[in-house]
């Protein structure tokens, strides 16, 4: 969804990408329509970003490339094309300095914005001039404890270097990536950490902060499945009084409390900037894996959607999450990035560029949102289980900005699937019978 909420953007498997508009007919439902269809990449489109502005349109497919498209024109204005396997997740800084991609090639690419060339009377600008280019790579971290082994051959090799994030073999087709909405961090999913070279995995998220991308400051550890998925909740709350100092290092010093969801391929983990736990684990939501993260503009719903085709609905009370910052209350440095002014300034902007677009017609291009689908013969879905952490585990590290906090042991129940039986037939003697 464009910050507008005007637009929708969708990817297919065919690599088309549709761009939908909310239409509002007189004495009847509103529905969406295909505004413009978007075709050049050749394989599935797996994740996509809008700029800030909602002018641009940020892609990632499995034909290992990121394309960033002109949204009036349909155009491609630059396609960036550095990852050697699937792009899936992207994410554009609310500021719009930066770009960010994560790939199953085990790397994560900050693009930032170049500065505008000067024309020379030799050679033109082109429309399609690039916008970005690749600032840092993010692909492996030195281990705390480097392992020295002799090989076959007898020389003495040490391991001081890990990858930072899971290979290929991860079970989920997304990483989706996400900024903070004052634009100062980047959490990253899909993390793997090793204390050593020949210590076991552990599965992580990364937060990196805007001053430094080039290293993570946390580690947030997941419980025991790999994290597919992290959305920020774009509002932003007043900091809570009254914590308990053990839950107060969580090794952020914001005026502001920041709230965001992390995603497991079974589980989901809400945490805040202010406490070092979590706030709330919502496990054994879905038969199947998670696949993707939504917040309500208010923060008060989350909208969690799974392989197993539903998509569940988590509500919180009224302030259970914190006290909502308005305009006013909040640092002037930050209230531009909340929701109601993000919101304004992307209609001043569509506004200006809506004439260049046209309606395409298509066939099936309407699309009825409250049409209540038909029964379907399948089980419901597992209720969820509300696990609420007062306090981490007594071990933790003495400085959380350097080492990773130990895994939280949450045991999340699985249906037991139906086990197919192999049955071997035995031929019967005459006498025997």
């Amino acid at each position: 969804m464009s910050n507008a909420g005007q637009l929708l953007a969708s990817g297919g498997d065919g690599g088309e990408i549709l761009l939908w508009k909310r239409s509002l007919i007189a004495d009847e439902k509103p529905c969406w329509r295909i505004l413009k269809t978007f075709q050049l990449h050749v394989r599935d489109v797996l994740d996509l970003a809008w700029s800030p502005d909602s002018a641009l349109l940020m892609s990632g497919s499995v034909d290992n490339q990121c394309m960033i498209w002109d949204v009036a024109t349909g155009k491609v204005v630059q396609i960036l094309n550095d990852h050697q396997h699937f792009v899936q997740g992207v994410a554009w800084d609310p500021a719009g300095e930066y770009l960010a991609s994560i790939s199953s090639d085990r790397t994560c690419r900050i693009y930032a914005r170049q500065s505008a060339p000067k024309k020379s009377k030799k050679r033109k600008i082109t429309a399609v001039e690039s916008l970005f280019t690749c600032r840092q790579v993010l692909a492996k971290t030195e281990v705390a404890t480097p392992t020295i082994t002799t090989t076959t051959d007898g020389n003495v090799k040490a391991f001081k270097a890990q990858h930072l994030f899971h290979d290929e073999n991860m079970p989920s087709f997304f990483r989706r990536l996400a900024w903070s909405p004052d634009a100062s961090l980047l959490i990253v999913p899909s993390g793997l950490y090793k204390m050593a070279h020949d210590a076991p995995s552990f599965n992580m998220t990364y937060i990196y902060s805007r001053k430094d991308l080039s290293r993570p400051c946390i580690h947030l550890p997941a419980p025991s499945k790999p994290v597919v998925a992290v959305r920020f909740c774009p509002a932003i709350f007043a900091l809570v009084k009254n914590v308990a100092e053990k839950d107060m290092s969580s090794g952020f010093s914001l005026p502001y409390r920041l709230v965001f969801a992390v995603a497991t391929v079974d589980s989901l983990i809400v945490y805040d900037t202010q406490r070092n736990c979590p706030i709330v684990v919502f496990a054994g939501i879905h038969y199947a894996a998670i696949t993707d993260i939504a917040w309500s503009a208010d923060g008060r719903y989350v909208a969690v959607s799974s392989q197993d085709g539903y998509c569940s609905l988590l509500a919180f009370s009224k302030d259970e999450l914190g006290t909502r910052l308005s305009c006013n209350e909040a640092p002037a440095n930050v209230s531009s990035c909340l929701p109601e002014t993000v919101l304004a300034n992307a209609q001043q902007s569509l506004t200006a560029t809506s004439a260049e677009m046209s309606l395409v017609s298509e066939p099936g291009g309407l699309v009825d949102h409250d049409q209540s689908p038909p029964d379907a013969a399948c089980p419901r879905p597992l209720r969820y289980r509300r696990i609420t952490l007062a306090a981490l585990p007594a071990s933790l590290p003495p400085n959380v900005l350097e080492q990773p906090i130990l895994p939280i042991s949450i045991s999340v129940p699985s249906p037991s699937p139906l086990k197919t039986r192999k049955i071997t037939p035995v031929a019967l003697a005459e006498d025997s019978r």
